[in-house]
């Protein structure tokens, strides 16, 4: 059996430090990343600000590269989350995505059908309406379960760096707050000047966490539908 290899070399700055991921990329796909950086105290990721192993770089980067593949060239609604899913199989831009819970009501109020659909058309048809959904945190929030306060910190120091991303780089017509997690650092959000309104469900972020999440869908569709103040 002929084995393919090849250098896969990435790197990314932030700040005081920098990293650099080294690994041979074979058949299927996977990467074993080795890293290199030179730093005061622990590498942090630049896309969540936490400390960052080898491997947590790496399953950044391969979630980057699947959420980047389907955006649209024109962002239309900016679907904004706090945390990255912890498994691969709830991550909306996975090929592995299952498309339940948050994943798949986000979908159904985009109006979007799983019937009969590989995951490479769902995500096509997510993109082909203008949509995209990205988080906070774009990693996995890895502290201890349940410790909100310190989720809640980190989210709000994410703030400054999501807000520019927003307006330089995205440049969507709205943003969508997905997640009730997001809910205390939300008068921080709407002080942000993201150039587009924030759209939310009676005041607090759209929560498909609780057990209504399907009547939160039926709203969050009913919004979808409204067209864009300015």
């Amino acid at each position: 059996m002929c084995v393919k290899s090849y250098l896969l070399l990435r790197f990314a700055v932030s700040g005081s430090f920098h990293y650099i991921l080294i690994g041979n990329k074979d058949w299927d796909g996977r990467a074993e990343a080795r890293r290199y950086g030179a730093m005061d105290n622990a590498l942090l990721c630049d896309g969540c600000g936490q400390e960052a192993s080898a491997e947590h770089i790496a399953r950044r980067l391969e979630r980057l590269e699947w959420a980047t593949r389907y955006r649209p060239v024109h962002i239309h609604t900016l679907v904004l989350c706090a945390a990255s899913q912890l498994e691969e199989k709830d991550f909306l831009y996975s090929p592995k995505c299952e498309f339940r819970g948050a994943a798949g009501r986000v979908l159904s109020a985009a109006g979007i059908s799983l019937a009969g659909k590989e995951p490479e058309a769902v995500h096509a048809e997510f993109q082909r309406g203008g949509f995209f959904l990205t988080h906070v945190l774009e990693c996995p929030f890895e502290s201890a379960a349940g410790n909100v306060d310190g989720l809640a910190a980190l989210l709000a120091q994410r703030l400054a760096a999501v807000a520019t991303r927003i307006r330089r780089s995205l440049k969507p017509k709205r943003v969508v707050l997905v997640s009730r997690t997001l809910e205390p650092v939300l008068e921080e959000i709407l002080a942000l000047q993201l150039g587009c309104p924030v759209v939310l469900d009676g005041g607090k972020p759209f929560d498909f966490e609780n057990a209504d999440g399907e009547k939160t869908a039926v709203r969050l569709r009913e919004a979808l539908a409204a067209p864009v103040a300015g």
